[in-house]
């Protein structure tokens, strides 16, 4: 009899990837087929994934949903993805075509050459391959590229997930940056909102937080002053006078700690254009407006 899961928003669900029934490659989403302990049949798993392969172990968090069309499915919001461990699994995952220049024949010969150890010989001794049969320079070096490349992928992913990143957002930020995606979001993650749609200047700034960005850092009021003057074109200003634009930035930036909107006044300096606006008030536009902002003087 098959096993009916009980519906929650948290529950963790790992298994082996039999099969990737779709991968979206420009957002990430997939539907894969999972064999899970105590299911009898495979299970349906949607969610978001950088990369990803049969043969590889999965562990998701998520919950139970049941699709009018396509029945019973685990939709995860976290999911992270392991290197096979099993020679099964290793056979699978090498036979997917993940790895460039390793298919199914390719795979049975690495596994009968290195049996479990194929990835650790890929790893620390490439030099290696070239004693199987079929493989030389060139397809070595395809390997050893693939190999790399799939090993910044998931360093990236894990780096996201433990700043609290979702999948979803993490495949998006990924998407976005590829192998810069760590430095990126170290030296500045405000530019998350900028950079990417859908996410806007709270999320970036969670993020930030976790990353230990400080309250009243330079970068962090800069980005708060950016976002609420780009909200403000959003609904069809070009600019805004100081006086409004402080409490804007200020609603952004106020958290724990108080925000004092003067003290941010010297900080939009060289970042934003400014005019004078019949001698009394200050206008300021977004950087990228400042070249035309004489036109509306």
């Amino acid at each position: 009899m098959k096993t009916e899961p009980k519906p929650s928003d948290r529950e963790v669900l790992a298994g082996l990837v039999e099969r990737v029934t779709y991968l979206n490659a420009e957002n990430g989403f997939c539907v894969v087929r999972v064999k899970v302990r105590g299911h009898r049949e495979l299970v349906t798993l949607v969610g978001h994934a950088a990369a990803i392969s049969a043969g590889e172990w999965i562990t998701a968090t998520g919950s139970w949903v049941n699709d009018r069309t396509h029945g019973q499915q685990f939709k995860a919001r976290f999911l992270k993805t392991s290197m096979p461990m099993s020679v099964d699994g290793i056979e699978k995952y090498l036979a997917s075509g993940m790895i460039r220049g390793i298919g199914p024949v390719y795979a049975k010969k690495l596994l009968n050459a290195f049996s479990d150890k194929v990835f650790d010989i890929i790893e620390a001794a490439p030099d290696r391959l070239r004693e199987v049969d079929g493989i030389g320079p060139i397809r070595a070096s395809r390997i050893i590229a693939a190999w790399a490349e799939q090993k910044v992928v998931r360093e990236i992913m894990v780096f996201l997930h433990s700043h609290g990143v979702g999948t979803a957002r993490a495949v998006r930020i990924y998407k976005t940056y590829g192998a810069d995606a760590v430095q990126v979001m170290s030296e500045n993650p405000y530019r998350l909102a900028r950079d990417i749609r859908g996410i806007g200047f709270k999320t970036a700034d969670a993020i930030a937080m976790k990353l230990g960005v400080d309250k009243t850092a330079l970068v962090r009021v800069r980005a708060g002053i950016s976002y609420a003057l780009t909200e403000a074109m959003d609904e069809g200003h070009c600019g805004l006078p100081t006086d409004e634009l402080m409490p804007l930035a200020a609603q952004l930036l106020r958290g724990p700690s108080r925000f004092d909107p003067h003290c941010a006044r010297p900080r939009i300096g060289r970042r934003h254009g400014h005019c004078q606006q019949g001698g009394r008030q200050t206008l300021r536009f977004p950087g990228r407006l400042v070249p035309c902002r004489a036109q509306h003087r």
